[in-house]
């Protein structure tokens, strides 16, 4: 029998790409020292474009993991199972160093390639979860050299090691955090979890954890109400008798997005763990976790804004409407334009914190004060831009975008996480307040790097003014907190963008973000910005 219709017009599937072919990511990963991780990017990069590492993500979200409380006989195994497709991508991300891996590496840059890395490995976001806190587990570690001593090889070693098994056993290990509680959620300081001190100079916790994500790792850095204060404790999930510890799974949570991963509530029944830093400092010993952790909140939203303007663009150059390619229609191009406007300005912001992370690292002082600041500031607008921008992106494939076939729904569900985890809007606006009055050189070394742009643009200069007079009103500052935040963050994206992007796209992002001449949606530029090659830089070969 013939067939009932032929099919055109139809978009043909995105891969075969190199997702590393992204000018704003090579630049940015020369001029923050690791332009030696060039070579490995873009072989991550290739394989992120492949059919197979999309299949992946596909699956890994199709059949979500599942929690197994007890075995067929009744005994209590704690174990989460998960599809094989989750397994591989924690292979790669593993075998690529994206977890711990850099702070194992001398090389000036490491943490840059590292967040790379984690920016172009972008198939699927839930794996990148005990990515990250596994990243972040190691400064908040080090705080007790004993026990980093014990752990620190295994957490930066390239094996992914999966299992319930001693961990000093294992080749390679993943941790996690454990710091929300019902009745507190970001206010850690009312946790009401116990630890007891034991003879053998260990713990024993007892209490619940309302949002404990992978559930399957490791070790957890986990606060607990000690003698002295809330403190910082390293729970392993199994024993070193090979026993599993105390530490119930009592069910995963049923999540918007993010749906590869487990997260968990779970209870301790007497669960030992090991003191990490000083008896009633375990804000100030975690916060180094959180800040890692923070950074790659920023990452991942700029990798998904990358994505959703990389998917628009490479439908818009294949799909035909109204006589000719949706690329050519002037108003889908002032749309696509924009995507990739904000797009940039998030991956220039990424590289830019990442590189203060990696020189912090090592050191270096004023880098260390513009970053206190700097990643605040940036996690509060990066994350808060990425959900309008899935949507807006989502929107230009029409209803074909709508159909989870796409990937289009999957990104949409997955952007409003980064602006929730490890402090949603209101507390990363009141830590950028914070840091101003507490710190105030963090004031000082964020305005040296403003300063570094001016004179280059005159929208840039009067904006920068603007800012400096809102923060001398201190009587109503914490009501406007949002709002300040904001302004900081869009002229740290222009100062960047003026001095290091595309003319073109800078001109856009100083026209519209500062200077005002912009709608309230993605798809206002203004006429008379040169808009194709800001364009082309998000086409894909």
């Amino acid at each position: 029998m013939p067939p009932t219709h032929e099919v055109l017009n139809q978009v043909p599937p995105h891969v075969g790409h190199d997702v590393a072919d992204d000018p704003a990511l090579l630049d940015g990963l020369a001029r923050e020292g690791a332009g030696w991780a060039a070579d490995r990017i873009h072989e991550l990069g290739r394989l992120a474009g492949t059919e197979q590492a999309q299949e992946w993500g596909r699956l890994a979200n199709e059949h979500p993991p599942v929690l197994r409380t007890h075995d067929r006989y009744g005994h209590r195994i704690d174990e989460v199972e998960f599809h094989p497709a989750w397994h591989e991508l924690m292979r790669v991300a593993v075998s690529h160093g994206l977890h711990a891996a850099p702070w194992a590496d001398d090389r000036p840059g490491a943490h840059v390639a590292r967040a790379a890395g984690f920016y172009v490995w972008r198939v699927d976001a839930g794996h990148g979860c005990p990515i990250s806190m596994t990243y972040a587990s190691v400064p908040a570690l080090r705080q007790s050299p004993e026990l980093a001593a014990a752990y620190e090889p295994l957490l930066t070693a390239r094996d992914y090691d999966f299992g319930l098994r001693a961990p000093l056993t294992k080749t390679g290990l993943l941790a996690g955090m454990s710091m929300t509680e019902k009745q507190g959620g970001s206010d850690v300081r009312a946790n009401t979890t116990r630890a007891v001190p034991g003879p053998d100079g260990a713990f024993r916790l007892t209490g619940h954890k309302w949002f404990t994500s992978a559930p399957m790792c490791d070790v957890f850095l986990t606060l607990a109400q000690g003698p002295d204060g809330l403190t910082c404790y390293l729970v392993p999930r199994v024993l070193p008798d090979g026993t599993l510890n105390p530490l119930r799974l009592m069910r995963l949570k049923d999540k918007l997005g993010n749906r590869s991963n487990a997260s968990a509530e779970i209870e301790y029944d007497g669960a030992l763990a090991w003191q990490v830093g000083e008896g009633g400092r375990g804000v100030r010993t975690i916060i180094e976790m959180v800040n890692m952790t923070r950074l790659d909140c920023v990452v991942g939203a700029a990798a998904g804004m990358r994505h959703g303007t990389v998917t628009a663009v490479h439908h818009a150059v294949h799909r035909r409407a109204f006589g000719r390619a949706l690329i050519d229609q002037p108003l889908m191009r002032n749309v696509l334009a924009d995507l990739a406007v904000e797009s940039e300005a998030a991956t220039v912001l990424m590289l830019r914190l990442a590189g203060a992370t990696d020189r912090s690292v090592r050191g270096d002082e004023a880098e260390t004060a513009f970053k206190r600041l700097a990643l605040a500031v940036g996690k509060y607008w990066v994350c808060k831009r990425w959900p309008v921008h899935a949507a807006e992106a989502l929107e230009c494939l029409g209803g074909n975008g709508y159909v989870e076939e796409s990937g289009m729904p999957r990104l949409f569900r997955e952007s409003p996480l980064n602006s929730i985890w490890e402090g949603s809007g209101n507390v990363a606006a009141l830590d950028v307040l914070r840091a101003m009055a507490r710190e105030p050189q963090t004031v000082e070394a964020f305005f040296a790097e403003l300063d570094l742009a001016a004179g280059a643009d005159s929208r840039l200069d009067t904006a920068v003014k603007q800012v400096k007079e809102s923060l001398a009103d201190l009587a109503t500052i914490e009501i406007r907190a949002r709002r300040v935040v904001e302004r900081l963050a869009l002229v740290l994206q222009a100062s960047l963008l003026v001095r290091h992007g595309h003319p073109a796209v800078a001109d856009a992002f100083c026209a519209t973000r500062l200077d005002g001449d912009w709608g309230s949606a993605f798809g206002t530029l203004p006429p008379g910005l040169d808009l194709a090659p800001i364009i082309d830089r998000a086409r894909t070969a």
